[in-house]
């Protein structure tokens, strides 16, 4: 292990798997106890591939427990924290060992002075308790620290949480929550896994983990926590003893051995989720077996265009040959040879070219023009790319149309690239108005040319024949009633018996 946070930047702690060892009062406040548990657990961590924490928890306890408060025996919590006090040379020497044995050093404080204490121990980060998350004095001096911050979420509601999320990230901290049931130990009833679900999708981008008081022989939770996408894992940990015996949450070197096994067991089945993976060569010829094969309907002349008409679909497939999956409005295929009925349409005897590249090429142009105009649209807007006479002329005759919002009123903006032009149209239901934002645009209503520059509205009223074109490119907000899918009508038939005139693209801005 022997890692540090050092010298890394930010979200150093979380660029793989974090389990983070809590000792708690577990070293029972005796030194020698401590750095026994510190060897234990090392010796069990050494052989798994995840980064490793182990945490202290402090208390100022002179002026963190109320003065008419100090030293009662009948409160459970002072006594526990009055019989586990360690000196500041003690945790010292706490924070050696750990470092020693290869792990990082957390803490958690539970007063200001604490802060101080981990700042000036220079640990590696800070932990908020789930009991702490509402304490904003601490928090306030937390946040003033350059530590990167682990948060428990314990009986916190939704509202605690946002407001959480939003201080530290208006403070650009570096930090991530943890599901956490403050159960000790949690019934397995009360577990709620879900709640990983729900932290990840209500705070994107904010890393979520998962802080277990579960009964310490559970090694499915780690798993299944892991599975839904929790990346900090937080366990209480002891060395049972005759003297020092464990409570009924704390893991022995043992149950943390299996705890870890089968958190590396779930990431392997899970592996890589973040990004889509490479193609595996063996699984896509197997599936390829599987897919039906194109073959010629009737005899093909060499040279001729091979249209949907033209061949039928059928299982097994060839070796070698296109199967179904291979055609699509995309691709065109020509016959290099003459190819009898019922042959395998196979690359020895056609030739095949996709232009689904000519479309991304598209996308990108789109991309460029939009971030050189300042013009900003939604995420996740849905692109439609004209090609009113084929993908081969869309540079003279095409549009590109982003449509904002379509319900009983409709929202779009038009983009010409430069020299193109947008063939003759109009509609029987619908009225619209071009407001031109950016670039200069000619205009053509019933034949008669009007140029338009940034700022000029148009009406455009049904049945008016309206067709456009920019030297230079052009974006137009389009304001208008519902667009209705049948009611365009191109004055060229041509276009109008064009079955395949629009590619449709929902996934193009990332």
């Amino acid at each position: 292990m022997n890692e540090t946070t050092a010298g890394r930047g930010p979200g150093a702690l979380f660029d793989r798997p974090l389990f983070v060892l809590e000792m708690a009062n577990n070293h029972m406040g005796d030194l020698a106890h401590g750095i026994e548990v510190v060897r234990a657990f090392a010796q069990v961590c050494r052989p798994f591939p995840f980064r490793f924490a182990f945490k202290l928890q402090y208390r100022d306890l002179d002026t963190f427990i109320h003065p008419s408060m100090q030293g009662r025996d009948d409160v459970k919590y002072i006594k526990r924290f009055n019989e586990t006090r360690l000196s500041r040379a003690q945790f010292d020497a706490l924070v050696a060992e750990i470092r020693a044995n290869g792990f990082l050093c957390m803490s958690t404080p539970f007063d200001e002075a604490s802060v101080e204490l981990i700042e000036d121990q220079q640990l590696d980060a800070i932990k908020i308790a789930s009991c702490s998350m509402g304490d904003w004095p601490l928090l306030e001096r937390v946040a003033r620290t350059a530590l990167p911050l682990v948060v428990s979420t314990a009986g916190s509601s939704v509202e605690e949480i946002d407001r959480l999320v939003s201080f530290l990230s208006h403070r650009q901290k570096d930090f991530a929550i943890l599901h956490c049931v403050g159960e000790y130990p949690t019934p397995e009833a009360n577990m709620h896994l879900s709640q990983i679900d729900f932290l990840r999708r209500r705070y994107p981008g904010v890393r979520v983990g998962f802080s277990t008081h579960e009964d310490p022989d559970n090694t499915v939770n780690v798993g299944l926590a892991l599975a839904k996408g929790a990346r900090i894992f937080e366990k209480h940990v002891g060395l049972p003893t005759d003297r020092y015996p464990l409570n009924a949450y704390s893991a022995d070197p043992d149950q943390v051995r299996k705890w870890l096994e089968a958190a590396r067991q779930a990431l392997l089945l899970c592996g890589e989720g973040e990004q889509r993976l490479p193609v595996n060569p063996t699984e896509r010829a197997s599936l390829r077996s599987l897919q039906r094969g194109v073959f010629a309907r009737r005899p093909i002349a060499a040279g001729q265009t091979i249209g949907s008409e033209d061949v039928y679909f059928a299982f097994p497939p060839e070796d070698g040959q296109f199967s179904a999956s291979d055609w699509s409005k995309y691709a065109t295929f020509t016959a290099g040879t003459d190819i009898p009925a019922d042959e395998a349409i196979a690359p020895a005897n056609a030739l095949r070219q996709d232009v689904r590249a000519k479309v991304w090429e598209i996308v990108q142009r789109v991309r460029a023009q939009l971030q050189g105009s300042h013009v900003v649209v939604p995420g996740r807007v849905v692109l439609e790319v004209s090609h009113h006479y084929g993908l081969e002329r869309f540079e003279e005759f095409g549009l590109t149309m982003l449509t904002v919002v379509n319900r009983s009123y409709c929202k779009k903006l038009l983009m010409l690239f430069p020299g193109q032009r947008h063939p003759e149209q109009y509609h029987l239901k619908k009225e619209e108005t071009f407001h031109v934002l950016h670039g200069q645009l000619t205009l053509q209503l019933d034949g008669v040319e009007r140029t338009c520059m940034p700022g000029d509205v148009v009406t455009i009223e049904p049945g008016t024949r309206h067709a456009f074109h920019s030297a230079g490119g052009a974006i137009i907000e389009e304001l208008s009633s519902t667009h209705l899918a049948n009611d365009s009508f191109y004055t060229d038939e041509a276009i109008n018996a064009n079955r395949n005139r629009k590619t449709l693209l929902s996934y193009w801005m990332d």
